[in-house]
């Protein structure tokens, strides 16, 4: 049974202020009732004595201080995983963005989840080739480990990330393998062009693709990269 809230103090652009709380969470998920009866989605980012910090991820757009209700879930966000996964792409809250089914989940993983001891973790020793000779000669991957591209307008950043995900391999070795691609703040050509060049290569096959597109909820930035993570 979750309690509800009526004690919505003010409300700026995304992020909402709740008072008068008892025993929220930081990254607790929310519900926001409006006053006409639609149903937002909110991520606690702050708690301060007896306020919380809701920011929205569908924005609050006619939402009123008055009449409005807010009710925290008692969890955080999860990522439901299974083989189905492969070949899907979801936008950077974790939902279908291919008008496919919805995945039947064989368990459901906090994205928020503890860190790696660096000790425990097994000794890196495959290499994955990706066909670009800069990286794999001067700063080579192995099996496990993620690849952050950061760039800048104007540079040909997408077409570099959409041939490392194709072209990506594990030598000698026959086993399967995915590719877990993230993306984050990125325009809706640049999403087109992913999605374009997995399926028409056949890579989406093999891969998960989660993309927030720049006009998307900021908040979702943050999750993007650990529903990435979680993924695989």
């Amino acid at each position: 049974m979750f309690k509800e809230y009526l004690t919505i103090s003010s409300v700026s652009g995304p992020l909402v202020v709740v008072e008068k709380t008892e025993d929220v969470k930081y990254a607790e998920l929310a519900e926001v009732e409006f006053s006409d009866g639609q149903i937002g989605r909110g991520k606690v980012l702050e708690v301060s004595e007896d306020k919380a910090l809701v920011q929205m991820f569908e924005g609050t757009l006619g939402l009123d201080v008055v009449g409005s209700k807010v009710r925290f879930l008692g969890r955080t966000q999860e990522l439901g995983v299974s083989p189905d996964l492969l070949g899907r792409i979801f936008d950077g809250a974790g939902r279908p963005k291919d008008n496919g089914a919805a995945i039947i989940a064989s368990k459901r993983l906090d994205i928020n989840g503890s860190p790696i001891n660096p000790s425990s973790r097994a000794y890196p020793s495959e290499f994955i080739q990706t066909g670009i000779s800069t990286i794999d000669g001067m700063n080579p991957l192995v099996r496990g480990q993620k690849l952050p591209i950061f760039s800048a307008a104007g540079l040909p950043h997408s077409h570099i990330a959409a041939q490392i995900a194709r072209q990506a391999k594990v030598l000698g070795k026959e086993e399967s393998f995915a590719v877990v691609f993230g993306a984050m703040g990125i325009t809706f050509e640049e999403a087109n062009f992913f999605m374009r060049d997995f399926r028409n290569t056949g890579a989406i096959e093999r891969s998960v693709l989660f993309i927030n597109l720049a006009n998307d909820p900021a908040i979702e930035r943050i999750s993007t990269p650990r529903l990435a993570m979680t993924a695989a």
